[in-house]
């Protein structure tokens, strides 16, 4: 029967050849083998069951609990001539009656229902009057009780197939199952475990990041107002963050739209179709919106708050890039995201569901926190373990230099393990700080050697320190109604010495200069309005705000919205003053140069070093010291070394890599690529010895590329 397959993908559907695993899921549904299938958001699984659904006589059930995408896929199935329909609770009592009676008349060749449809008696025996060939399940996640998005409903669909008087083929399928869950599908759907077709979990068109230590809003107006022709989401983790979020861009004059449950059914109607539409760029939501939403030009997602879930999360960043061309999905982390999600959590969950998604809840916490790739980082958390790193995420293109904080990390596991491993992170972290809380005294903790052995950090520190010691399996997490930190092997390997840990360097806030003229000019201005005011100076502006304003100068209310610590009350309050005072200074003094560094917050802020850093490596490495001596020297690891000779040589400096690539591993190398090709690692990878590794591959390819 395949052989039908093809011609009907170019006469229904317009295309040419398959994609990666269409073919494998649909042969094996042919004939006549239950099948599961794994592919990533807009990997084209909708094909996988729509063309058996033309192929076998009957009509095909779709089971799916997304009522947009019910909707939006009929009618894409009616444009291109195929008889579709779907039941819901959209419909009248009258249309759905009317939908049933044809469809026992075989008038459809897919029929799309809601999984709560399969409680109704009455329904079971309406299809047992259809010929029913094939039955598939989307979003098969939704079966499984550890899966993020469990539905009870979906329990019934086994025991309905059962009732059929045929013997339906049961295709399942999915973009975010993990090995736990995709083992639960098939137990639960009577699927051979080797009928799995699974394409991997990457999407390769999407670049990863985590935004820390920054002005939320502030970022999220400068991103959309930079990418105001391109359509995007932002997602919010409550109804209300949506509505605020929505009213300040409206007041900026942003294009936008929102959705949550929150709102009227035809209202949420009405700003879905703007966006899909393109009559509004943004779209404002909860991660109620853009389930099976088949916009496919969607240039980014960002997510405003931590996402409960690394399987919700990968599902909602996927709906960026569908079309296959490159998309950002950006996450603004801020630590008390992690209390909201625990209490939605806690409040929605009974006690043996919430530890699970507790413990799901703490990987998100880890993606947010590691500085490895975090590509591979989803990858591994998917089950995949054959992966390399992506090159193209924020932690691969990511030049901040590595510092050593393995003395740090030994200070925190220490502290864990003298407290008996039985308390959580903020705890911890008041008695590394030497905290004066009544508990820490009360328990002892005031007399551990470890006691205030970090009080030259603040809690808040330490605590981002624990957070990155466990996102590197340094410390585990038991999870309970009080999660508690213990040490892991791994911990325990660094404890006794026998491996480092290196941590990307924090950007500081530079110190202001009291000579900076400017400086003082504003501080007069500030002083003045504190004294109108009756209030501390620091209430009207911070002195970082005022060093940003040295180094920003700005001169109209658009720029000065861009300082640090202004929002929009008090660009309305105060800017104007301030301004006047810069553009008077400024005329008076036209070879002022300030003195201030621009102001930075933690984590992603570029500073000004890093080009001397790499540019350190670069001129040790001119002098013929080796990576491992540069490495030493600069307190370094290897990899960061490796990484800055890549940067150089990208930015046409001379790097004699052939230093760095034994002769006799040349002929390999030439060897790989020819049969491989240049563009994936991996593959490069594959057929090499173990002991040639990425960054040799690199430096090749380099040289080949000069060439």
């Amino acid at each position: 029967m395949f052989e039908k397959a093809l011609p009907l993908l170019e006469s229904y559907f317009g295309y040419q050849s398959f994609r990666k695993g269409q073919q494998q899921a649909i042969q094996s549904v042919l004939s006549g083998k239950n099948t599961i299938c794994v592919m990533p958001t807009g990997g084209g699984k909708s094909i996988c069951y729509q063309i058996p659904a033309l192929i076998f006589p009957g009509t095909t059930i779709v089971i799916s609990p997304l009522i947009s995408l019910m909707k939006d896929q009929v009618d894409s199935l009616i444009q291109i001539g195929i008889p579709a329909t779907y039941i819901n609770s959209t419909l009248s009592y009258q249309e759905t009656m009317e939908r049933i009676h044809d469809a026992k008349q075989g008038r459809y060749k897919l029929l799309y229902i809601a999984p709560e449809r399969l409680e109704s008696y009455e329904f079971i025996e309406d299809l047992k009057w259809m010929d029913i060939p094939l039955v598939a399940v989307d979003e098969a996640h939704c079966i499984s009780q550890w899966g993020h998005d469990f539905r009870p409903s979906y329990r019934h669909i086994q025991k309905m197939i059962q009732s059929l008087p045929q013997n339906p083929i049961v295709m399942a399928l999915t973009a975010t199952a993990t090995p736990n869950v995709r083992e639960d599908i098939c137990s639960l759907l009577n699927i051979d475990m080797r009928n799995s077709v699974i394409t991997g979990f990457e999407r390769e068109n999407l670049f990863f990041s985590v935004i820390k230590g920054q002005d939320r809003f502030r970022y999220l107006l400068d991103y959309v107002k930079k990418n105001n022709k391109e359509s995007g989401i932002i997602y919010a983790a409550t109804r209300k963050n949506v509505d605020i979020l929505y009213e300040r861009l409206k007041k900026e004059n942003i294009n936008v739209a929102r959705y949550h449950a929150g709102m009227g059914d035809a209202e949420r109607a009405q700003e879905q179709e703007k966006f899909l539409k393109d009559q509004a760029s943004v779209m404002v939501a909860t991660s109620a919106f853009g389930m099976g939403i088949d916009k496919s030009n969607i240039r980014y997602c960002i997510h405003l708050q931590l996402p409960k879930n690394m399987e919700s999360y990968y599902q909602e960043a996927g709906r960026a890039g569908r079309d296959g061309l490159k998309s950002e999905c950006i996450v603004l982390y801020s630590p008390q995201d992690v209390h909201i999600q625990r209490f939605l959590i806690e409040q929605s969950c009974d006690i043996s569901r919430a530890n699970q998604e507790l413990k799901k809840l703490q990987s998100m916490v880890d993606y947010c926190h590691t500085e490895s790739c975090l590509h591979e980082f989803i990858l591994h958390y998917f089950g995949e373990t054959e992966t390399e790193p992506c090159g193209r995420c924020g932690n691969c293109t990511d030049t901040r230099t590595s510092i050593n904080v393995t003395k740090e990390a030994q200070m925190v596991l220490s502290c864990i393990i003298r407290m008996g491993q039985r308390y959580g992170k903020s705890f911890t972290a008041q008695v590394l700080t030497g905290s004066k809380n009544k508990k820490v005294v009360e328990l002892g903790f005031d007399k551990l050697s470890t006691y205030g052995i970090m009080r030259d950090k603040r809690a808040k520190e330490v605590s981002d320190l624990i957070d990155f010691f466990i996102s590197q399996e340094l410390i585990a997490v038991e999870h309970g109604t009080f999660p508690t930190l213990y040490v892991s092997p791994k911990g325990k390997e660094v404890l006794l010495g026998n491996q480092q840990v290196f941590r990307k360097e924090t950007a500081q806030v530079n110190q202001v200069s009291i000579k900076d003229p400017l400086f003082e000019e504003l501080r007069v201005v500030r002083k003045r309005i504190a004294d109108t005011e009756k209030v501390p100076p620091f209430v009207i502006f911070s002195d970082a705000s005022l060093k940003d304003m040295c180094v920003k100068q700005p001169k109209t209310q658009e720029e000065f919205l861009n300082v640090s610590g202004v929002g929009e009350h008090k660009l309305q309050k105060y800017g104007l003053e301030f301004i006047q005072a810069i553009r008077s200074f400024l005329q008076e003094n036209k070879d002022y140069e300030s003195e201030q560094e621009p102001v930075q917050t933690e984590d992603k802020s570029v500073k000004k070093s890093e080009k001397d850093s790499y540019m350190e490596s670069y001129h040790l490495f001119q002098e013929h010291l080796t990576i491992e001596e540069i490495a030493k020297r600069r307190d370094l690891a290897i990899s960061t070394i490796e990484n800055h000779l890549l940067q150089c040589a990208e930015q046409g400096l001379d790097v004699d890599f052939l230093r760095l690539i034994p002769n006799e591993y040349i002929p390999l190398l030439e060897k790989a690529v020819q049969e491989a090709g240049r563009e994936r690692l991996k593959a490069i990878k594959e057929l090499l010895p173990e002991e040639i590794s990425y960054f040799m591959i690199k430096a090749y390819l380099h040289l080949l590329n000069k060439k």
